[in-house]
């Protein structure tokens, strides 16, 4: 299975099922991680972990 197909069938749920509401809370958690990951070997490290 690749990453495509878990981004497909998430957007035909998201149709169907009519749960528009999860969408902002899906992107805010995929750039959540995404600063972690890229920022967790830099010199913005100190910085970021004092926000949370």
């Amino acid at each position: 299975m690749s990453k495509l197909s878990i981004l497909r069938e998430f957007w035909g749920f998201l149709k169907i099922r009519k749960k528009w509401w999860l969408t902002p809370i899906v992107l805010f958690l995929l750039l959540l991680g995404a600063l972690i990951v890229f920022a967790g070997g830099s010199a913005f490290s100190p910085f970021i972990y004092t926000l949370f």
